[in-house]
């Protein structure tokens, strides 16, 4: 009996209609597109309008996109798994509702918190539930709604983030395609420098919390980006050798969209040429836990049968890690 690997059958993606553009934030905070370009790289990003509307409706739109291009019948979906860092509900799974809303009746769910690197913790999850040969057919959606925790008074964070939302469905496979390494990291050192201050049980929702606006979220920019550079950087590298891997035998480079000098950073310790390297932040900003699967999203048709694949992911916390996949199919 062969082994079986994990591989990704099927990607789908959505953002929202609602484009704001760096002109559009001058007016709203003191910056510049200049400013926010130079540094970031991003030159607009997504914002979900409309009462009602949370993270949900963005990955039930990811989910029906999969299911559309890669032709799934969403009864087969043994399990929804869900990465955010801005669901529905402080309770109630958003991956739960997502899978009633999708036909997926068959399917259980859960959601997955690690921040920026939820996808890429939810990519090792679905591989294993994959692995163990109990499920055969896993959908991962990374999804954020940015724009609900954001105070567009503070330059520091409104400029950075979008809202939007990705999806990957994983199945068996049996010629050693999909999933082959992973390094995830993890340090609570993290727990200051990216956060959001009350919400939770430590500092629970209060009049007090409310009026010092401590429901936004807070970085630390310098000390994540600096942390960011090291920790994206260093696993890159690292699953190569682990892999014996060489620039020449890496295709592509799906690096977490937060900052295009953070990805210059691990493409450059990796020696990848710049034509490897994917790149949509100019177009969404940082979408949190859709950065990943709103890449292979978006160049799903540059993928070939055997491709490798380098992931990396870094996010609040902190977390951080690199997969190393085999891409399974041609479009």
């Amino acid at each position: 009996m062969s082994t079986i690997t994990a591989a990704i059958t099927a990607v789908g993606g959505y953002v929202p209609d609602f484009v704001l553009t760096n002109s559009e934030l001058e007016k709203m905070v003191e910056t510049n597109d200049e400013w926010i370009t130079s540094r970031t790289g991003i030159k607009e990003r997504r914002v979900l309008k409309g009462d009602g509307l949370g993270t949900s409706y963005l990955c039930i739109k990811a989910a029906k996109d999969l299911l559309q291009r890669g032709n799934v019948n969403p009864l087969d979906i043994d399990l929804v798994l869900v990465a955010t860092t801005t669901p529905d509900l402080p309770v109630a799974a958003t991956a739960v509702f997502v899978a009633t809303q999708i036909g997926a009746l068959n399917a259980f769910g859960y959601d997955i918190q690690a921040a920026c690197s939820g996808f890429l913790y939810g990519m090792s999850a679905a591989s294993a539930y994959v692995q163990s040969g109990k499920y055969k057919k896993v959908l991962l959606i990374g999804a954020d709604k940015m724009s609900s925790i954001l105070d567009y008074t503070d330059r520091a964070t409104c400029i950075i983030f979008g809202d939007g939302a990705g999806a990957a469905l994983f199945e068996p496979n049996h010629e050693g395609l999909g999933l082959q390494d992973e390094i995830l990291k993890s340090d609570g050192i993290g727990r200051e420098y990216l956060k959001i201050d009350a919400g939770g049980s430590i500092l629970p929702p209060s009049k007090e919390t409310v009026e010092n606006r401590q429901h936004f979220i807070y970085q630390d920019g310098k000390t994540v980006f600096k942390y960011a550079v090291m920790g994206m950087a260093d696993v890159s590298e690292q699953i190569m050798k682990r892999n014996n891997l060489t620039k020449d035998d890496v295709n592509w480079l799906i690096a977490h969209q937060a900052n295009k000098r953070i990805i210059d950073a691990t493409s450059g310790r990796m020696e990848l040429e710049e034509e490897k390297v994917l790149i949509n932040i100019q177009r969404y900003g940082n979408t949190t836990s859709a950065t990943l699967p709103l890449l292979l999203s978006d160049f799903e048709d540059k993928f070939k049968k055997g491709d490798n694949l380098i992931f990396a992911a870094f996010g609040g916390g902190f977390t951080w890690g690199s997969i190393y996949l085999k891409w399974a199919y041609n479009k």
